[in-house]
């Protein structure tokens, strides 16, 4: 089982969260991780947004 639930383990986030904006003007940020999370799931499951 994966730390706290992620399906990206540390090693694997480690990648892909240099690639994400840091101090970007607008809404708060929300948790990258779980959003990366969300996006991947719906793409796993082929869920069509209407």
């Amino acid at each position: 089982m994966m730390k706290s639930g992620f399906w990206l383990n540390d090693e694997q986030w480690s990648v892909i969260e240099p690639l994400l904006p840091r101090n970007a003007a607008g809404a708060r940020r929300v948790d990258d991780r779980r959003v990366i999370i969300a996006i991947s799931g719906k793409v796993e499951t082929g869920f069509h947004f209407s």
